[in-house]
């Protein structure tokens, strides 16, 4: 350590001097950096390796927790002190922004339904409780709309949509995503807020003529709808705040290489036992 310190020294102290006062030797110092590096210094370059590459594959994302979990599973024996320190030492650090900021137009005429969930948002099968909201992107061409619907079982996200425009037909496509994909049984609740899309005549018919029941939060309560907001805040940490949108066509491409070439087959959540939506499913399955 003390060898260590003087090679990274940059002060004003001579190295003979910075030798004198760590109670080293010169001679000792040359011999040590002629070494060649232990087995243990190799198994951390190795190592290092692996985690320069999940940190790139995973979005910059993964902190230690999650980053030990995903090399657990590429067959390395390794703990969460020895990631961290890794990390720490080569400033590998999860990207993170700005605070997230949502609005909810529930200034409207529409029925209200009650709060089936009340924040309880645990299932024991899919398609038993689904959660939806809308979000918005900037762009140099102007706002880009995206309305998404999780299965809450596995946090997968079953259905999206795209649109410049903050209309009824936004959630109405992903929606009709969702159904198409899981064809669920009747009685599964569809949890939202209050907007006016989702209160909104079509919306309520279409959720009839499925037999699936609607649920909405509380006032301003974001907290009724955490699961859908969690994952909003994780789309634009790990994906939307770290550049400059040109185009709406290049925020929906990549919003589509997210959700299904990251979060839903590869991003991995505590909640889960640390597995990925999909390999969640798989393993109920």
């Amino acid at each position: 350590m003390r060898f260590q310190f003087i090679t990274d020294y940059r002060g004003f102290l001579s190295r003979s001097r910075i030798c004198l006062l760590m109670g080293v030797t010169d001679r000792g110092l040359r011999a040590w950096k002629r070494r060649p590096p232990s087995l243990r210094q190799r198994r951390d370059l190795i190592l290092l390796a692996h985690i320069r590459e999940q940190h790139r594959l995973c979005l910059g994302s993964y902190g230690r927790p999650r980053m030990t979990e995903e090399l657990k599973a590429l067959g390395l024996q390794v703990g969460q002190r020895r990631v961290g320190r890794l990390m720490r030492q080569n400033n590998i650090t999860v990207v993170r922004t700005r605070k997230f900021k949502r609005t909810t137009d529930s200034n409207h005429t529409f029925n209200i339904t009650p709060n089936l969930l009340k924040q309880d948002f645990s299932t024991s099968a899919t398609n038993q409780k689904w959660a939806g909201d809308i979000t918005y992107v900037w762009t140099r061409e102007g706002w880009v709309y995206l309305a998404v619907i999780l299965d809450l079982y596995s946090r997968r996200v079953i259905g999206w949509a795209i649109s410049d425009r903050l209309k009824q037909d936004l959630a109405l496509r992903a929606l009709n995503m969702a159904l198409a994909l899981r064809k669920p049984p009747p009685g599964c609740i569809q949890h939202t807020d209050r907007g006016s899309q989702y209160c909104a005549h079509d919306y309520q018919k279409l959720l009839r003529q499925h037999k699936l029941v609607p649920s909405m939060s509380g006032k301003g309560n974001c907290f009724d709808n955490s699961a859908v907001e969690s994952f909003f805040k994780s789309l634009k940490a790990e994906l939307v705040w770290r550049r400059r949108w040109q185009t709406r066509r290049d925020v929906e491409v990549a919003i589509f290489e997210y959700i299904n070439g990251f979060y839903n087959p590869r991003r991995r959540h505590s909640t889960l036992g640390w597995k990925s939506p999909v390999a969640f499913e798989k393993k109920a399955a």
